[in-house]
């Protein structure tokens, strides 16, 4: 990252001479979907900056990432990943906004916005002092995205307000370190008021009593202007996650839009898009397109380009049902459904087209799993490719698909064409459980009592966040099920991550639980050591996957924190799991799609008793 005068960084080189320019640090492209997309805040030495909307970004080189299917789902013609430095010609990348504004210098202890401070060029640094500053620890947000500098001056002058907005003084803090609380952390005034601690700024009735409001501005987007906006602010710490909660979505690359000719004409389509039939077949023909592909044609690259073009139709008025909360809840099934059918039938590999998915059953039978465990089906997928791409984001409190369209903060000032994503290649194991066993097991009423109570509380809590939303409320995916299906996936990470070397927030599941679905797949989260190596499709060979499935019933039959885990009635945030804590059910949470919620170890091996039956209780 790189400065841009007068306030404004940008991700990549600048385009100033490079020897003006000092270099802050850098940011992976992935992280700009994940950990510091638009609206996020990142700390760079001892200054903090805003990464700023995706309509101020540089993309002219980006790099385009096809996936038709997600593409649709989400309203957008298409998806980039996030521009990389070009040293040589020195483009514009992502760009950065200072944020907070407010600094503070730990010797003379003055709290002024940045700009005051006439630091040096390129240096946040006191001019008196010759101190490096300290940017805001504090700042406040609403459940809306909108954010704002901490009102220091009106909080030390709370008991002492006046009519005119200033009393003239200058402002200090000083943070003496004597407790680790908000009570040493010291507002004054050169006016003379008292000196107040930021204790209870963090109340939530806290700046409404000083009669603060959101002024709902949206410092990320340039040139944005405030709106109306009604939801109470709260005060957060600077690096507080809550600050940022990212929306992503993701999906697979399946047949047939992850092989032949959809695959040739996919780093080509932004160029054909816009072209008639006979530019299409005469830039085929120049650029020898096809040499490397004689089964294709031009024809066949046309009909191509008219597929994907009426697939972006689709997306428009995909957009404009989204829009209208007509499909909010349908986006994810729609995806996972044509996933576990690709799944389910498989795909073998072809070596002349070097598919993006490969999927083929075990050379061994899997008979003994399916008489003692009661899976149906193993698959090996040998090659497969995720792409993921951040949406908008929320702040405050966590994503919920209740939440009304309201919370969600755009990344773009106009509604965009685009979305910034990145790929992901690896491999998996996919299990199929069996229907009849799973049909029956599942009727049993203890499984059904159990799921009905995470069920009830998951409703009460989307009800909740969908108050005065313009969606309508989801349901809770909470079945017997489900809850089978995600706890199976955990301990499948848990033990492989024992067993097989790897780290378990490099293994990710996806669950395929709703209506007749009943699969499970575990895959690689990371391209690099732990990407693609062949480990874990080993896993999933018949011998090694009962092996593993033995030892990991084992170690979920009895908890450390047993017997309060089994028998409690509700655990984890608001009540959303039943048997399940950090010493035998949680992942770390890049590895989990659903937070850590929904899950309940008795679906697996039942309660001590027996009046519980587990799934694989024999």
């Amino acid at each position: 990252m790189s400065p841009v005068p007068p306030r404004t960084r940008r991700r990549g080189l600048p385009s100033t001479p490079a020897s003006t320019v000092r270099k802050l640090g850098e940011v992976r492209r992935s992280q700009f979907v994940t950990t510091y997309g638009v609206g996020a805040m990142i700390a760079v030495e001892n200054e903090s900056f805003l990464i700023r909307g995706i309509d101020s970004w540089d993309v002219s080189e980006a790099h385009p990432i096809a996936e038709p299917r997600l593409a649709g789902q989400l309203g957008v013609f298409g998806f980039r990943l996030p521009p990389a430095p070009d040293p040589e010609r020195a483009r514009d990348g992502v760009r950065a906004v200072r944020f907070p504004e407010m600094y503070s210098c730990p010797h003379c202890h003055q709290l002024l916005p940045f700009r005051k401070f006439n630091s040096p060029a390129r240096r946040a640094e006191c001019s008196t002092c010759q101190e490096n500053l300290v940017p805001s620890r504090f700042v406040i947000a609403c459940a809306h995205g909108h954010l704002e500098d901490f009102p220091y001056w009106k909080w030390v002058h709370r008991d002492n307000r006046t009519e005119s907005a200033t009393c003239g003084g200058s402002l200090t803090f000083r943070a003496d370190g004597s407790t680790a609380s908000l009570r040493s952390v010291l507002i004054g005034c050169s006016c003379g008021v008292e000196v107040v601690s930021m204790e209870g700024s963090f109340r939530r009735q806290a700046l409404r009593d000083l009669g603060i409001r959101c002024a709902g501005r949206r410092p990320w987007l340039r040139d944005a202007p405030a709106v109306n906006c009604q939801e109470p602010p709260r005060t957060l710490q600077r690096g507080s996650s809550s600050v940022w909660f990212p929306v992503m979505h993701s999906a697979l690359s399946i047949p047939p839009w992850s092989q032949g000719i959809a695959k040739v004409v996919a780093p080509f389509y932004e160029i054909f898009k816009d072209e008639d039939d006979a530019a299409i077949r005469a830039y085929v023909r120049m650029q020898k397109l096809l040499l490397h592909h004689p089964a294709y044609s031009g024809d066949d690259v046309v009909a191509e380009v008219e597929r994907r073009r009426a697939a972006e139709s689709a997306a428009v008025e995909a957009a404009e049902d989204t829009e209208a909360g007509s499909r909010s809840h349908n986006y994810r099934r729609e995806i996972y459904e044509g996933e576990y059918q690709s799944l389910v039938k498989g795909h073998a590999e072809i070596t002349d087209e070097q598919p993006e998915f490969v999927c083929e059953p075990p050379v061994t039978p899997i008979g003994s799993l399916r008489s003692s465990h009661g899976l149906a089906q193993v698959m090996l997928v040998k090659r497969l490719r995720e792409v993921r791409a951040l949406k908008s984001f929320r702040r405050v409190e966590e994503p919920s698909e209740a939440d009304s369209s309201l919370r969600e903060a755009s990344i773009s000032l106009a509604k965009p064409t685009w979305l910034p994503a990145f790929e992901v290649s690896g491999e998996g194991v996919f299990v199929r459980l069996d229907p009849e066993r799973l049909r029956i097991w599942e009727q049993q009423p203890g499984q059904v009592a159990r799921a009905t109570r995470i069920r009830e509380n998951h409703d009460r809590l989307l009800s909740a966040r969908a108050a005065g939303s313009d969606k309508p409320v989801p349901s809770s995916p909470a079945t017997p099920r489900f809850l089978l299906l995600h706890a199976l996936a955990h301990i499948l990470i848990n033990e492989w991550s024992l067993d097989g070397g790897y780290p378990a927030a490099s293994l990710r599941e996806r669950i395929y639980g709703e209506g007749d679905m009943a699969g499970v797949l575990v895959y690689t989260a990371t391209s690099d050591s732990a990407g693609s190596l062949g480990g874990v499709v080993t896993q999933g060979e018949p011998d090694r996957l009962e092996a593993s499935l033995r030892a990991a019933l084992h170690r979920a039959s009895w908890c450390s924190n047993d017997p309060l885990c089994m028998e409690s009635q509700a655990s984890g945030a608001d009540g959303l799991n039943v048997a399940a804590c950090h010493a035998c059910l949680l992942l770390p949470e890049t590895s989990c799609e659903n937070n850590n919620i929904l899950l309940d170890r008795a679906a697996l091996v039942g309660t001590p008793d027996g009046r519980v039956p587990g799934f694989f209780t024999r």
